[in-house]
């Protein structure tokens, strides 16, 4: 069960943060001007939230890191991962939910030169929405339930590398069994920061 909560928290970020990184590169959205000539934009994941591809990044690391830190980070990257879970997931909610012409109005600007809201609004003629900002509100809700899931399970997991940690106390308290002390067992003495020589 320890085992299992540890994969699970680690491979629904990871899976997240991947997920992530890939929308910032796919369209969101196709804005058509109105400009007379009807003009397409495509709007990439990136452009529509620019935090998207950096935070998709740390929750990257975060992930990664996540399979091998001790208890106080894996608290510590659960809170990370909640709360940018809750932004991006904001953030995309805002794309699907409420008008997604914030979200353009920075490829509008670059296209027209254009630049404020009620310009921009004149600007617009229609905005089309792909699949991609509901797929990413669904993997940011993953994200933040991921996250509290960590905190709820982080003390559970147990130790990384606890056997060799064990081996190691049982090594210094006693010789090393009946074979005779070697050149391996120095390195070891002195990987201890053990003088083998004394």
């Amino acid at each position: 069960m320890k085992r299992r909560a540890r994969l699970v928290a680690v491979v629904a970020t990871v899976a997240c943060g991947a997920l992530g990184v890939i929308s910032s590169t796919q369209t969101w959205l196709t804005v058509v001007l109105d400009d007379g000539a009807g003009h397409a934009l495509e709007v990439p994941g990136a452009a529509a939230i620019p935090v998207l591809a950096p935070l998709s990044l740390a929750v990257l690391a975060l992930g990664a890191a996540l399979a091998i830190v001790g208890v106080v980070l894996r608290v510590v990257f659960g809170v990370l991962s909640t709360a940018i879970g809750g932004i991006l997931a904001w953030t995309s909610g805002q794309v699907v939910f409420a008008d997604p012409a914030a979200a353009v109005a920075s490829t509008v600007t670059e296209s027209t030169g254009i630049a404020g809201a009620p310009g921009v609004a004149d600007m617009i003629a229609t905005i089309t929405a792909t699949a991609w900002p509901p797929i990413a509100l669904a993997v940011w809700i993953v994200l933040t339930a991921s996250g509290i899931f960590t905190l709820i399970t982080a003390r559970s997991w147990g130790g990384v590398g606890r056997r060799y940690r064990t081996e190691d106390a049982a090594h210094a308290a006693g010789p090393a069994g009946s074979r005779p002390h070697d050149a391996i067992d120095d390195w070891d003495d002195l990987s201890r920061g053990e003088d083998p020589t004394a």
